[in-house]
């Protein structure tokens, strides 16, 4: 698919069916106004959730609305995003947020009212049989509880809610629209403006000089505004440290856990095993050094291209038969799924004008999942496809076993099944490469997901836990300091060998997931979970296999650390980061023996 076509004309056989979800543009007009009068009878609760009954039936209706909210929601936003320029689906899509924020405020009142019952009438409430079903979600709320302050406590903060966005607002708008990057040089010698965009590709250019100028013009840059990017930093740290003092946890990363019940040792585990295995990091680095024929290696070398000009063509329907091949070892039932999807246009396949880019797995409960991709021919769509399948999958089989309040996977759980796929696809296509050529290229690829997923997201994670602990004990944050952790963390982490330039002391500057705070280490213990699954399904067959397929059916009905304990990944130890670390040391031997 080289011309991009119109939406008007692409192919019925490429897009998704979202006539699945509504037949047409009346029968959501149709929902969209039951949502509307449903809201009115949500407010006939409102005082009466003390009585069981009464609160049995407010969570029925609760889940009634939510569900509807959420198929018109997901409709109008897929509509619109299969062509942006559509005004019409514009126009939809506001008004399905409209009527979300509506649903939002409506249904606000549940919680506190029913928070602000006595822990005895609580206790009562959850061992009531009649409330049997709604047992975790009220489990959920008691031990919430002793965070959740006063109503007119509760109130006060929901104000201050606004000014609590200002440190990312305003660095969203200075990294995103203020910021002016300098001229570089291209590899045809032309002068070309550097952007966000565009510096991932200077520094995959096979030039180093193009890579060395752009890496140097980007942090200048931030070099030159480190005093006001440095000032919102730390007030984004004063931010989190307000509200774990006001909400009663004993520190930042603490309350940053709480939502998902997960203990410190977690993140702390993630930290220290990681550190144990920097060895193995030094070995890659020295590799890279030696494949690139370089005297010393350079931070702007790390995404240098390691292999002469290797192109591999993958068409669409070659990607979905290595994608079934690769997934094999998951068994029939999960490929007779994934055949479904492949089948039954749950996939919108290609770009068209207008058509939002990257990629997404979405649906509603009750109708299957839907994937928007923007293929290419090449290995990266391949990988995507999968990794998409992966997500859709997971959603598929939590619906179909769970009941529509449970049946939500957390954020800590959604990045493992999309990974696990991309480990079995990777396994499947180095087994059957027989060209050194290309087995070195998928390796480096892999190497590479490895040492940006996992070490370069915990070099994160270790950072927003020093900073927040140094403000925690009253000491100072200025550009200097955050400046010189940073700097010794990517000495730490990459090795003396290697030369760390100075400017590197600038990247926290640009790092915009520094302001959705502890929330990186997700895409380590993610990409951990799923290569130690990965290791068990090809080791053990079967029994691995059905607790895995277990973990995908639960959703979201138990805490996110116990629905993988049961499936055999016991995150709360460093096991499944030893064995990820594994994975990678057998990746890391397999090309220096193709190096020799």
């Amino acid at each position: 698919m080289n011309q991009v076509l119109k939406r008007n004309d692409v192919p019925a056989e490429h897009r998704w069916q979202l006539e699945d979800l509504f037949p047409n543009q009346q029968a959501w007009d149709k929902e969209y106004q039951e949502v509307k009068e449903a809201l009115q009878k949500a407010g006939a609760f409102q005082g009466k959730l003390k009585d069981p009954a009464a609160i049995k039936q407010c969570f029925e209706l609760e889940d009634s609305i939510s569900l509807h909210m959420e198929r018109l929601y997901v409709y109008a936003n897929m509509k619109h995003h299969e062509d942006t320029a559509d005004s019409t689906y514009q126009a939809l899509s506001d008004k399905a947020k409209r009527l979300s924020v509506e649903t939002g405020e409506a249904l606000s009142f549940i919680s506190p009212e029913i928070l602000s019952l006595s822990d005895d009438e609580l206790h009562k409430l959850i061992n009531n049989p009649e409330l049997k079903f709604y047992k975790r979600t009220l489990d959920e709320m008691i031990r919430e509880k002793q965070h959740v302050l006063s109503k007119s406590e509760e109130a006060l903060l929901a104000q201050v809610g606004n000014l609590s966005q200002a440190p990312n607002t305003i660095y969203g708008m200075l990294n995103n629209a203020d910021l002016k990057f300098p001229k570089v040089k291209n590899e045809q010698g032309e002068e070309v403006e550097l952007t966000h965009g565009r510096y991932i590709q200077f520094l995959e250019s096979r030039n180093r000089e193009v890579r060395k100028d752009a890496f140097q013009a980007m942090y200048a840059t931030y070099g030159k505004n480190k005093n006001t990017i440095g000032a919102t930093l730390a007030a984004n740290v004063t931010k989190n440290i307000f509200y774990s003092k006001v909400r009663k946890y004993p520190s930042t990363l603490e309350m940053s856990l709480y939502g998902d019940n997960i203990n410190k040792e977690v993140y702390t585990n993630l930290i220290d095993t990681i550190h144990q295995s920097l060895p193995l990091m030094y070995r890659y680095m020295e590799l890279r050094r030696k494949l690139l024929k370089v005297d010393e290696l350079h931070m702007y070398d790390l995404f240098a291209p390691l292999v002469d000009e290797y192109k591999m063509d993958i068409t669409y329907e070659q990607a979905q038969a290595t994608v079934k091949e690769s997934l094999k070892p998951l068994g029939q039932d999960y490929l007779n799924i994934l055949s479904e999807g492949f089948k039954d246009s749950w996939i919108d396949i290609y770009e068209n004008e207008g058509k939002r880019n990257g990629a997404y797995s979405w649906g509603a409960y009750g109708t299957h999942p839907y994937v928007l991709l923007n293929h290419k021919d090449n290995l990266n769509s391949m990988f995507t496809l999968t990794h998409e399948m992966g997500h859709a999958i997971h959603s598929y089989l939590s619906d179909a076993n769970q009941e529509y309040r449970y049946a939500q996977y957390t954020i800590f759980l959604a990045e493992v099944a999309s990974t696990l796929n991309e480990a079995l696809l990777m396994d499947y296509l180095l087994k059957k490469s027989t060209d050194p050529k290309e087995k070195m290229y998928l390796l480096t690829y892999y190497m590479d997901q490895f040492r940006t997923t996992v070490f370069r997201q915990t070099m994160f994670a270790e950072f927003e836990k020093i900073i927040h602990e140094k403000a925690e004990q009253g000491e100072s944050l200025t550009p200097q300091d955050f400046s010189k952790i940073y700097y010794d963390l990517n000495v730490l982490y990459y090795g003396k060998d290697m030369v760390v330039d100075k400017d590197i002391e600038m990247e926290w500057a640009r790092i915009p997931h520094f302001y959705n705070s502890f929330y990186v280490y997700k895409y380590a213990t993610g990409f951990s979970a799923a290569t130690s699954f990965a290791k068990q399904i090809l080791e053990e067959g079967q029994p691995a296999v059905d607790r895995y397929l277990g973990f995908l059916k639960s959703g979201g009905s138990d805490y996110s650390i116990n629905i993988l304990k049961r499936a055999g990944v016991d995150m709360s130890t460093p096991e499944p980061i030893q064995q990820a670390m594994d994975v990678f040391k057998d990746l890391l031997e397999q090309m220096e023996q193709l190096a020799k």
